[in-house]
């Protein structure tokens, strides 16, 4: 029944025009499901994402393969994992893919124009949005790229220095640091609204051509520093931001590897400013919503969302003081799941309980717009989902940070940093403890549940470090997931 319906679905879709669908793409940085209403979030305003998620398919148990930036983006871009092309740091991962096609050379390579505005693979924030350079970008990846410099940290307005600056005194300094600036002018003083201008713009420019297009538009907030027009600021008063829940000894059950690079402990962070720092990530992404808005509403108003698959997306997650735990890199459900909403032009509104990964967007969105399959590439298609969102994929997700991975099941979340053995293992009971305080991993009582998990993660890495590209395929049927 699934497999009739997803081809009703793709048949339907691809009788809608002459020509094959279009892909607009949309990605923000750092984004965690934790700041969307359409999500979990009560304070946060992203009207804008809400109604997009009232229109596809909204995934709640979407993960991403690599907790930073640069990872995440060569994996989902190059259809593979980090550990299979070796890219685990800012690389695109051309190097290690070699001619193979990425993702939208993919869709090039099958009559498709693709362009990218601003940051899809790694671009470094605040440093290339300054200088309005390429990053690491993948030029073949592209017909046409377009960068959109900004002011970041240097924007005239009021900006403040969060971490290390106990007494409030000290001014933004930039870099990959936790700060603020409410700034002076409008949406277009900055990258983002510099990138949905452009996003409309090229919209409205292939309306008339004669080509299916591909357009990936990517946003780099909420990523720091926290710089929004200061409007976006007014919803969000400190002062009534509600703090996570924080446990005396909370630390006391987590190996130091899984202890996050940045905490309000080693920030020296008062409760005044870990409350500034969420207000200022919630009022970054009240602007990231807004510019997200623009684009939807020029799709809709020339007439292309009929024949549009739409995608939103982050890299990844993002801390905002759970456990005390700051920005990403870590392992824990905050950092590593991401929001991901999927609409095809006629299929009706759902919520997937499916488990995904950002490497499954590659095969998914082949498949939908038709273009040859490839067994090469190491994520699923979620096109039966998206056809029949109670069918599910995948019964469990993967993610890696260098020699700490991650196995996440409907009921457990099951965590191994490599080099420390027996010590360096988290074990979390998803349904009681979601937001996991508590680990179990040398509780007598979970022994076998953590050697069923243990053999499942061993099982995954071997099928995930394949030196041959080429021979993903026979890895898969060895055994999928």
């Amino acid at each position: 029944m699934a497999h009739f319906l997803t081809l009703l679905l793709l048949c339907c879709l691809l009788a809608k025009a002459e020509n094959k669908p279009n892909v607009l793409f949309i990605i923000s940085d750092d984004l965690t499901t934790t700041a969307l209403s359409c999500y979990e979030n009560q304070v946060c305003q992203t009207p804008h994402i809400d109604q997009l998620a009232s229109q596809g398919v909204r995934f709640s148990r979407a993960y991403c393969q690599f907790p930073v930036c640069g990872p995440s983006r060569a994996s989902f871009m190059s259809g593979y994992y980090p550990h299979a092309t070796g890219s685990m740091g800012y690389q695109s991962g051309r190097q290690n893919i070699g001619d193979r096609a990425t993702w939208t050379q993919h869709f090039i390579n099958h009559g498709y124009h693709a362009a990218r505005v601003s940051k899809i693979f790694h671009m470094g924030v605040p440093g290339d949005i300054e200088k309005g350079s390429n990053g690491t970008d993948d030029d073949a990846s592209w017909s046409e790229r377009f960068n959109s410099q900004g002011p970041e940290w240097k924007a005239p307005g009021d900006g403040e220095l969060l971490e290390k600056n106990p007494d409030g005194t000290k001014p933004v300094k930039g870099g990959n640091t936790l700060e603020l600036v409410k700034a002076d002018g409008d949406d277009l003083v900055h990258s983002d609204g510099k990138t949905a201008q452009k996003a409309c713009e090229l919209l409205r420019r292939y309306k008339d051509q004669n080509q299916p297009f591909f357009l990936a538009v990517g946003f780099v907030r909420p990523h720091v520093p926290f710089v929004a027009p200061r409007s976006y600021y007014e919803p969000y008063d400190p002062k009534d931001i509600v703090l996570p829940k924080k446990l005396k000894g909370d630390w006391d059950d987590i190996p130091q590897a899984g202890i996050n690079y940045k905490t309000s402990k080693n920030l020296n962070l008062s409760r005044v400013q870990e409350q500034k720092g969420i207000a200022a990530y919630y009022a970054s992404v009240s602007y990231l919503d807004a510019q997200v808005g623009k684009v939807l509403k020029t799709l809709q108003d020339e007439g292309l969302d009929e024949n549009t698959i739409v995608i939103f997306t982050s890299d990844h997650g993002f801390h905002l003081c759970e456990h005390d735990f700051w920005m990403k890199v870590g392992l824990m459900e905050e950092s590593s799941r991401v929001p991901l909403i999927i609409k095809v032009p006629g299929q009706k509104p759902a919520v997937s309980h499916s488990f995904a990964e950002l490497v499954d967007l590659y095969p998914t969105l082949s498949e939908v717009c038709g273009l040859p399959k490839q067994d090469r590439l190491q994520g699923e298609s979620l096109v039966q989902t998206l056809a029949d969102p109670s069918h599910r994929v995948r019964d469990a997700a993967f993610c890696v940070n260098s020699n700490s991975y991650l196995i996440r099941t409907k009921d457990w979340a099951f965590i191994q940093h490599g080099a420390q053995g027996e010590k360096g293992l988290q074990l979390f009971d998803m349904n009681a403890d979601p937001h996991q305080f508590t680990n179990l991993a040398r509780h007598p009582a979970y022994q076998e549940n953590l050697r069923t998990l243990k053999a499942r993660l061993a099982k995954k890495l071997r099928e995930v470090r394949s030196n041959d590209l080429d021979d993903v395929k026979r890895s898969k049927q060895r055994g999928r997931k």
